[in-house]
């Protein structure tokens, strides 16, 4: 009997050894061909870049010319300075520009959005999630509705010199409704405090602190991930603004990147592209930058904000 059963068992172990080994197979054929996809997405995604790295090494000539050529005969190292030293379009003043409108707008969507979604995810209030509805229903209203309202009240208050500011020709009209927040960065606030226990201000309610106290002094420490999020988020959108910018500025000397960038530009086809190729990988490079620099928190409060509340 011993011997029978051991013979009926041996089958088994061997069908079950072709099965594990068939499923490692499977595992390792789904490996390469996730990273095979992954090579060639990311291929995809970089030609661009490797476009304008060629493009901007080349002469005019070259860099129009069909059939176009990847490497340059002879590498115009100096198109890097002719684009973003030319006294025509001063490129120092418009990094200038646009790191001041990127920043203070950056700021002021932290503290906004952090301050108000605090209280629609915190405090009790009559009608707070009817108002929370309206906020999210903002979402689904294009930004290019408002435009020209929002250009006809600025230009009125410009009219009757409100607070003493430039509402024209400035950057008064790209910042200040900012102040009073985003309503996408505000719902990634709020999922993400909706998440805290609710620990932390009982005791410092017990403590004698008031809410506005609990905000500063607690939840803000608590929220830097989901707070990176919102600066980077904030930050890559507004320095790249083109729209904005191009409807209420109008000196040169004001311009950001985005506008600084539209100068190369000619009509009749005489559009310098390896001038233009040179200036933009320079003002594509700070973002990478502060993505990779900033990659972890923002993926950390991305996540924490989708999956809790």
């Amino acid at each position: 009997m011993a011997g029978i059963s051991s013979t009926q068992q041996y089958p088994q172990r061997t069908g079950l050894r072709a099965s594990l080994r068939n499923q490692k197979y499977q595992e390792r054929a789904l490996s390469i061909f996730c990273t095979v996809l992954l090579i060639v997405g990311a291929l995809i995604i970089l030609f661009p870049i490797g476009w304008m790295i060629s493009t901007s090494l080349k002469t005019r000539f070259e860099a129009v010319q069909f059939p176009p050529t990847w490497i340059p005969l002879n590498p115009q190292w100096h198109n890097y300075r002719d684009a973003l030293l030319n006294p025509a379009n001063p490129f120092p003043r418009y990094f200038y520009n646009t790191m001041y409108y990127s920043l203070s707008v950056m700021v002021a969507e932290m503290v906004s959005c952090a301050f108000i979604a605090y209280g629609f995810a915190r405090l009790r209030a009559p009608g707070k999630d009817a108002l929370f509805l309206l906020v999210l229903a903002t979402l689904m209203l294009p930004a290019q509705v408002t435009l020209i309202p929002q250009y006809i009240l600025f230009t009125k208050l410009n009219g009757i010199n409100f607070l003493g500011l430039d509402w024209i020709n400035s950057y008064t009209p790209l910042i200040v409704p900012h102040l009073f927040g985003s309503s996408y960065l505000i719902f990634l606030l709020r999922q993400f405090y909706r998440g805290l226990p609710r620990d932390y201000e009982e005791a410092g309610l017990i403590d004698g602190a008031n809410y506005f106290g609990i905000w500063w002094r607690i939840i803000l420490p608590l929220s830097l991930p989901a707070l990176g999020a919102v600066a980077i988020l904030s930050f890559m959108y507004h320095y790249q603004d083109f729209l904005g910018p191009l409807i209420y500025i109008n000196e040169n000397v004001k311009y950001p990147l985005s506008l600084g960038l539209q100068q190369f530009r000619a009509p009749f086809g005489g559009t310098v592209y390896h001038l233009l190729m040179a200036a933009s990988l320079a003002v594509v490079i700070p973002p990478i930058i502060v993505f990779f620099l900033a990659q972890r928190f923002f993926i950390q409060g991305i996540v924490v904000s989708g999956v809790k509340g």
